[in-house]
């Protein structure tokens, strides 16, 4: 079985980073964390940018073609997500793309939708949202909540601080009850999504680590020849490509089982290749105008949401053989 990406898998993946590095270049990305990001009613340059994925099928991307979809699978979204965590795009990419064909306006970019996942998790980008998916349990379909229902849940909900800039939390009540390991596809989709992300963000910052390597000087030598360094490049490389298939083999069962193993990979691949990047930038990774720090604070954000590390965990542990002893009757006894 050859599971290397189609022709047409790669040209989907080109056009992508195409396309957002013109939509969502890193001038405009900077703009964005000036802005405190979000995506707004009142902010038209946002909703431009949610309108232009749109257009683009990021959304409608598994819709059926007669629904006016694109008609692709999940390994092709895991594809385009993993290009947008590489650019850092905000705003609720993976609960809109889930709500396509169960909110109007969702395929098109029309309407931005975000998820309360329930179990005292915050909500994201609650502010400009034109709806909310609520994750019913095991076997059942998401709740939507618009209009009045809307209003009312956003009345109720009180903005938190947020460690990412590109990200705006709301601390919400009375809605959504304790999450479950595993209630269902939309958290199964929704956690596969967010490691593809997870693991487009660990491939840019390996890139940032070593393009700065090779160009920074340090005791009149670059700082790659350093063999601290060095290990430090293939400390990330080892995390990412692990993850990478962890992803893409993920996308292609669907097995939950393995969705938990993809989610932990990326998650920590994310995470730690972001601290390893700001530590081979130095003292210039911890300051404001490095894009090093936005990284590390999606990837901390990003990693506890569908799906964190304990609750994988223990989707992976359940699936484990009951242990048995090595020795059973009089002869285990002595």
């Amino acid at each position: 079985m050859d599971f290397q990406l189609s022709d047409d898998q790669r040209a989907l993946r080109s056009g992508m980073r195409d396309l957002l590095g013109a939509v969502f270049d890193r001038d405009r990305m900077r703009a964005a964390v000036e802005r405190g990001g979000g995506v707004d009613r009142d902010r038209g340059v946002d909703r431009g940018l949610w309108r232009e994925l749109g257009a683009a099928g990021f959304f409608a991307l598994r819709l059926p073609e007669e629904a006016g979809g694109v008609g692709l699978g999940l390994p092709e979204a895991v594809l385009l997500f993993e290009e947008a965590g590489r650019a850092l795009l905000p705003g609720p990419l993976v609960a809109t793309h889930l709500a396509a064909g169960l909110v109007k306006g969702a395929a098109e970019g029309e309407a931005v939708v975000t998820v309360a996942e329930g179990g005292g998790r915050p909500v994201a980008d609650l502010g400009g949202a034109d709806a909310v998916l609520v994750g019913g349990g095991a076997g059942q379909g998401p709740e939507v909540l618009t209009g009045e229902e809307l209003e009312a849940f956003v009345a109720g909900a009180v903005p938190v601080r947020s460690m990412d800039p590109l990200t705006r939390l709301h601390r919400t009540t009375g809605l959504a009850g304790a999450s479950e390991a595993y209630p269902g596809a939309l958290r199964r989709e929704g956690a596969l999504l967010s490691a593809a992300e997870q693991l487009g963000s660990a491939a840019r910052t390996t890139e940032m680590a070593v393009q700065h390597a090779r160009s920074r000087e340090q005791f009149g030598s670059l700082i790659g020849s350093f063999q601290a360094v060095k290990h430090l490049c293939a400390d990330m490389l080892a995390r990412t490509e692990p993850a990478r298939s962890a992803v893409y083999a993920a996308a292609v069962t669907g097995d939950p089982v393995e969705i938990a193993a993809a989610k932990l990979l990326a998650d920590e691949a994310a995470v730690r290749n972001a601290r390893d990047c700001l530590q081979i930038h130095g003292g210039m990774g911890f300051t404001w105008e490095a894009d090093v720090h936005l990284h590390l604070k999606r990837a901390w954000l990003r990693a506890a949401r569908w799906l964190t590390a304990a609750e994988a965990e223990e989707v992976l542990a359940a699936d484990l053989d009951p242990v048995r002893p090595l020795y059973s009757g009089s002869a285990a006894l002595g």
